[in-house]
């Protein structure tokens, strides 16, 4: 192993090492990487006098922003919001609400709907817009949402093996095979459903008809996001007398004497009307308020400033509803800017407009200072706010709603003309009239014209993270191959293929790759693999097609834990689920899907076609 190999060798297991820690974001450490391999090359190239380095060439290293893969990428999210925009994911999901009263057919017909849908748009969208109908369904049937929420999120990941578009490993396998292989041409849009499409039949069946049994009894038990928060349990109307320690402060500074242990977030006027008050207004004695504060702390509270308590506050409590004080559950989704943030970027975004009531993680809630929370994705936040304000921050904040008590149709009711626009696309795709990138790009330019796709929208559903590590990460991919330490670590697993079969290193490959998946980001993963799967294909003498094939449906399969994938990190807070629960109900598919996908890909796909 020379130099090169070796700065490379080392920097990939630094980012695995990365991703795996968890402290920075996937995205920053696509960064490091990339970063990590351009400053070895001007270290070689100034300092060691090798002109020929293979590393990345600063002049290319932002190459990877403008690749095929990552436009395609961004586009299939953007269509993503134009097809819900339009009312397509609404309308079915009425569908389903009568067959939620059977507990299987509710969890078969939630797990199918997911799964086609996923095949068609990001898998991470389909999962957000089918997430408040489940838990709307789950509490109507009087039924834990835990049961419904891991067969729904597997399911979501599922449909995305079906085809090209269905998840981002898919389209960097798809492109990968058009650049790095004797082929010269890319996946079609349905290359992938030979087997992904019998992967995910059988793979749905599995979750909705047996593997939601493995969810742990103690997990099942638990109630749904409604019964998070106890807010009779938190909130207390409270009397301010004229000897109160606090009169004639500012709400804030109360909040900061008591250690933030209670959070004035309603004024009751002298009419009995609740209005949210200003953290600036000054505290006057008589004054009542609504607060949230545990009843411990209250009592010591209490007895250190000279608050009262005030009479009658299940008919406060009752009256909330109807004044200009909401209350809403929403979920922390993987594009939200709240993410890896505290309340103060909540505050700071609505101008102090909304007031972080509560915290749930896991299913339970937080009892630590809300100020010292970096909020995570699936995390669940009991927001309070004027109603109408109150919705357009949840959506600019790209919250999800857990609450909601209608679902919404469609703002522009035009779903056959989304569906037919997104159809040409695809057929234009399909018969290699337009590459695939610009069919999405004319679909999108269409959605915008025709009004189902305003201009606000348009850049709001990309999760940019994954276009950052995308960009980042195929330079990355490229050094990989061009120092030749993909030949090399090719040449050490075929060095054994005398006492391992063919069909053995195929199973080995993906069974790596689903390890890898499961705790590093899918998209990346995907882009490492690919070259050692056709690396070692060639020193077989092998086609890279199952190779690449194994690869695409290692990437995809990340069931074990609730990091190896987004959608897995989204159910974590509304189904309350533990870490190891995950794997009761993953390694069995992971087992099976192994077990069925090896002899589909060497029969669609021979190792040695024509021989």
């Amino acid at each position: 192993m020379n130099l090169e190999q070796g700065i490379v060798l080392g920097v990939i297991a630094m980012t695995f090492g990365l991703f795996a820690w968890g402290k920075w974001r996937y995205d920053v450490v696509a960064v490091i990487a990339l970063f990590s391999l351009v400053v070895g090359n001007v270290v070689l190239e100034k300092f060691l006098k090798r002109p020929d380095s293979k590393l990345i060439d600063p002049d290319h290293a932002l190459d990877g922003f403008g690749h095929a893969a990552v436009i395609t990428v961004a586009a299939v999210l953007v269509i993503s919001r134009a097809l819900r925009n339009s009312g397509v994911v609404d309308l079915i999901a009425r569908r389903l609400m009568p067959l939620a009263k059977n507990q299987l057919l509710h969890i078969a017909s939630l797990c199918v709907v997911a799964a086609v849908l996923s095949a068609f748009m990001n898998n991470v969208g389909a999962l957000a817009l089918l997430l408040p109908v489940a838990l709307k369904t789950a509490g109507e049937q009087d039924r834990s949402p835990t049961l419904i929420l891991m067969p729904l999120a597997f399911a979501s990941i599922l449909g995305g093996m079906m085809t090209m578009i269905g998840t981002p490993p898919n389209i960097i396998i798809s492109i990968f095979r058009e650049e790095h292989t004797a082929a010269g041409e890319a996946f079609g849009m349905f290359a992938f459903s030979p087997v992904g499409g019998m992967v995910a039949l059988f793979g749905v069946a599995f979750v909705a008809l047996i593997g939601w049994r493995f969810i742990p009894k103690d997990a099942q038990k638990k109630s749904g996001t409604e019964e998070l928060f106890a807010l009779n349990e938190y909130i207390t109307e409270v009397r301010v007398p004229e000897d109160c320690k606090f009169v004639g402060k500012t709400l804030g500074e109360v909040e900061k004497e008591t250690g933030e242990k209670m959070m004035v977030f309603g004024f009751i006027r002298k009419d009995g009307k609740v209005i949210s008050p200003n953290r600036n207004n000054l505290v006057r004695a008589d004054a009542r308020y609504l607060v949230k504060v545990d009843p411990l702390d209250l009592q010591v509270i209490m007895d250190e400033s000279g608050l009262r308590l005030a009479k009658e506050l299940r008919a406060r409590m009752d009256s909330i509803e109807g004044g200009d004080v909401t209350f809403g559950e929403v979920l922390v989704t993987p594009s939200s800017h709240l993410l890896g943030r505290t309340r103060a970027e909540l505050r700071r975004r609505t101008s102090g407009s909304v007031v972080l009531m509560a915290v749930a993680r896991q299913g339970q809630p937080m009892r630590k200072r809300l100020g010292d929370i970096v909020f995570r994705v699936g995390d669940v936040l009991l927001l309070q706010g004027n109603g109408n304000d109150l919705k357009e921050h949840v959506i600019n904040l790209h919250l999800l709603p857990l609450a909601e008590r209608e679902l919404q149709v469609g703002i522009f009711s035009k779903v056959s003309v989304a569906v037919g626009i997104f159809g040409t696309a695809i057929a234009l795709s399909m018969f290699d009239v337009l590459p695939t990138t610009l069919a999405f790009l004319g679909a999108i330019i269409a959605y915008v014209f025709l009004g189902i796709l305003p201009m606000r929208d348009l850049y709001r559903q990309i999760d940019w993270p994954v276009i950052v590590l995308l960009g980042a990460m195929i330079p990355v991919s490229g050094a990989l191959q061009d120092t030749g330490l993909t030949d090399k670590i090719a040449g050490f697993v075929s060095n054994h293929k005398g006492s391992v079969p063919a069909w053995g290193i195929l199973a080995i490959l993906m069974v790596l790759t689903m390890t890898l998946s499961d705790v590093i980001n899918n998209a990346a993963t995907a882009l490492i693999m690919a070259p050692i799967g056709v690396g070692i294909a060639l020193q077989m003498g092998a086609s890279p097609d199952p190779f690449l094939m194994a690869v695409a449906v290692g990437a995809s399969c990340a069931f074990l834990t609730p990091i190896g994938h987004q959608c897995n990190a989204l159910i974590l807070g509304p189904g309350g689920y533990r870490f190891g629960d995950y794997w009761r109900m993953g390694l069995p598919l992971e087992v099976l899907i192994v077990a069925g996908s090896v002899p589909l890909i060497l029969y669609r796909f021979p190792l040695f076609p024509g021989a």
